[in-house]
Formats: C-alpha cells, sequence, structure tokens
C-alpha cells in the first residue's frame, strides 16, 4: 500500500520552495510579494500554481514561472509542476506581506 501523502504537509513544503525564490529586482521572496496567488495539488500530486509578475512586461516574464517550475518538481512527492501567469487581479502593493513591507521599508 502507498504510503498516503499529507497534501497540507506537501503545501507547506511548496511554500518553502517558493520562499527561496526571490524577484532580482526587489530583494523579497515572491511568495512574500503576493506574487503567488493559489497552489493546488490534486491526488495525483501534480501541482498547479497561479501566479502573477509584478508587471505585465516584467524582465523575468520567461525565467521565473520557468524557475518556479523547476524548484517545484524537485520536491521528492511532486509528480508534476504547471505555473500559469495571471493579471487579474493585478499585482499590486497591497498583495505584499508585512515581512515585505518591513524589509522594503514601507512599514
Amino acid at each position: 500500500m502507498e504510503q498516503e501523502i499529507d497534501t497540507q504537509e506537501l503545501g507547506e513544503k511548496i511554500v518553502k520552495v517558493l520562499k527561496t525564490i526571490y524577484d532580482p529586482e526587489i530583494p523579497v521572496d515572491i511568495y512574500e510579494l503576493g506574487l503567488i496567488y493559489d497552489v493546488f495539488v490534486n491526488e495525483n500530486y501534480e501541482v498547479k500554481i497561479l501566479m502573477t509578475l509584478t508587471t505585465p512586461n516584467c524582465p523575468v516574464a520567461e525565467s521565473l514561472p520557468a524557475e518556479v517550475e523547476d524548484k517545484v518538481k524537485t520536491i521528492e512527492s511532486v509528480k508534476d509542476a504547471e505555473v500559469e501567469i495571471t493579471f487579474d487581479p493585478p499585482w499590486s502593493q497591497d498583495l505584499m506581506s508585512e515581512e515585505a513591507k518591513l524589509e522594503l521599508g514601507m512599514l
């Protein structure tokens, strides 16, 4: 019998990995910046991440989603990962965590 993987535990591992990825223009990780809108894990442990960028013409529009996919795929129980980019709602500084605002001197 295959060991059941706790999706909440897996979600925490995914967030931990996302917190290692930084926007190259802002010294804060993409999770705290509020670029991650949602993370879905299905019963086959395939991950879909809904995220945005700070602007539609962000210089890392090509490389950042690929980096997110690649790093999430390194988690042992993840079978596959896909990133979907959305600009609805558009990113704003209101989406940043208190930690990110503090880091950037906005508090």
